[in-house]
């Protein structure tokens, strides 16, 4: 009876590691918290998104500077040519001459585009030298000054919609690392979950094995005596072999999710971690009502939806300008000067003025400017019933997990509750025990009822943290501080 008893503590100290935790000095504790937060900071996955958050941040960057004033300088420093060419003389007639110059051009020009006409307006200054190794001359030639415009007539204005798109563009990519970073938070909840799940079996099938040896050992004993029969003695030995076996594939896989977890979280593998479980939380109600209009106004959905809807009619747009009646206009205004010395060209100028129309009509295209309306059409009223749908899809799951999480909730308290009355009903059983009221089969059953109850509390705070990393997704809203959230990109943070 000693021994069973000695036995029986000692098992109960196994399976709960939480009793009796590690010693040893290099032990790391980590709860969910840490591991969440491990993550986010220095997993290989958040690298892969902060990347692309510093993309889409320089395409952002990079278009606002479309609309900015462009000065640049181009020329060419220098162009020497040697070769016949024709030369057209004064009565007509082409006559083939050898060239023998060095040419140098150099223009200087500062662009500004108006987005809202997609009209190009420049300023300019120009200069050319020719220098004619034949005749043994330089001649220069330039503009001083001129001012310029080129405006597209019934043309399609992408500056007018780039404007509306690419910010919407932008949002969703901000929008869209907030919620990779959110989803990196579940997929290590799942995996700490997943360790703590393994090693709860680990340490079942470990107390198992003890216990199957501590009964073999006392059935040989009985056996000896002749208190105990063949059959029942084989099937004890059976349970040893059965408990051996299950041992080997539970260390098995909690040396797999020991390795996944530390990968994930990038922490050394060297380390050794004792994961806590979070049975400390305060359990709180969702407003769906909140959720919704949260989701609406977080979630990258948002813009996506608008953007599509903009890029519909941009198409559309674009399929009507293309395929009609086209024209640019374009005139400068300005002067100009050629000379035999530099100097010269500055002096004493010469006006310089230039309008020109330009104009494409198509007459006969075999319905191909209509068709490509019609398709144009067609795609966007495609997209009206798409983003329409997805929208409703999209508002009937957020709402669905808040009601699932409510319930969860719900469940987690009646599973605690649960745990506890075993956990009672289990030292209830002990003391029977000890007193010799109860047999051994029947303090494994309150045992077994105890561990069960254990697992299932467990399961149940997975389950209600996952539901509640993924509200936190699909609204980007954190409900325990009621307030939104928001990730800095520490690769775009200033030095």
């Amino acid at each position: 009876m000693i021994n069973n008893i000695i036995f029986l503590i000692t098992t109960l100290l196994l399976l709960h590691p939480e009793s009796h935790a590690q010693n040893t000095a290099n032990v790391v504790k980590l709860t969910l918290s840490d591991v969440v937060t491990m993550a986010i900071q220095q997993s290989p996955s958040i690298k892969n998104h902060q990347n692309r958050n510093v993309n889409n941040y320089w395409r952002w960057k990079n278009f606002q500077a479309n609309f900015r004033p462009q000065l640049r300088l181009s020329g060419d420093l220098p162009n020497y040519q040697v070769s016949n060419e024709p030369i057209t003389q004064p009565d007509g007639s082409i006559e083939f001459r050898q060239i023998s110059q060095l040419r140098t051009t150099a223009d200087l020009a500062l662009t500004q585009i108006i987005p809202q006409t997609g009209t190009t307006i420049y300023g300019a200054s120009s200069l050319y030298r020719v220098q004619d190794y034949n005749k043994n001359t330089i001649e220069w030639s330039g503009s001083p000054f001129y001012i310029g415009f080129e405006q597209p007539l019934f043309a399609y204005n992408w500056w007018k919609w780039s404007r509306m798109t690419e910010p919407l563009i932008y949002e969703e990519a901000q929008k869209q690392y907030v919620e990779s970073v959110e989803r990196v938070s579940l997929y290590a909840a799942r995996r700490f979950f997943s360790y703590l799940r393994i090693q709860t079996n680990y340490n079942l099938a470990a107390n198992n094995l003890k216990n199957s040896e501590d009964n073999l050992k006392i059935a040989e004993v009985k056996r000896k005596l002749g208190k105990i029969s063949e059959n029942d003695f084989s099937r004890i030995q059976l349970s040893v072999l059965n408990a051996k076996k299950a041992l080997n594939n539970s260390s098995m896989d909690l040396k797999n999710a020991d390795f996944e977890l530390k990968s994930y979280i990038g922490m050394n593998q060297d380390t050794q971690i004792a994961l806590t479980v979070p049975l400390e939380m305060s359990l709180f109600y969702i407003d769906p009502d909140l959720a919704l209009q949260q989701t609406l106004e977080n979630r990258k959905e948002g813009p996506e939806f608008e953007r599509r809807l903009i890029e519909a009619d941009r198409d559309l747009t674009r399929a009507k300008r293309n395929t009609g009646l086209s024209t640019t206009l374009r005139g400068s205004y300005g002067t100009s000067k050629n000379a035999f010395s530099l100097s010269d060209v500055y002096q004493e100028t010469e006006k310089q003025q230039t309008l020109r129309l330009t104009l494409n009509i198509p007459i006969l295209d075999w319905g191909k400017s209509a068709s490509a309306v019609k398709l144009a059409e067609s795609r966007r009223e495609l997209v009206l019933y798409d983003v329409a749908r997805e929208k409703l899809d999209f508002e009937r799951e957020v709402v669905v997990q808040v009601e699932q999480f409510n319930l969860l909730k719900d469940q987690l308290e009646t599973v605690r509750e649960a745990d506890k009355v075993a956990e009672n009903g289990y030292q209830i059983a002990l003391k029977r025990f000890q007193n010799g009221e109860i047999s051994i089969t029947d303090l494994n059953i309150s045992l077994s009822e105890r561990e069960t109850a254990k697992r299932d509390y467990i399961s149940s705070i997975r389950d209600y943290w996952e539901s509640y990393y993924y509200l936190r997704i699909l609204t980007l809203y954190d409900f325990e501080l009621n307030d939104k959230i928001l990730y800095s990109n520490p690769s775009l943070s200033p030095n």
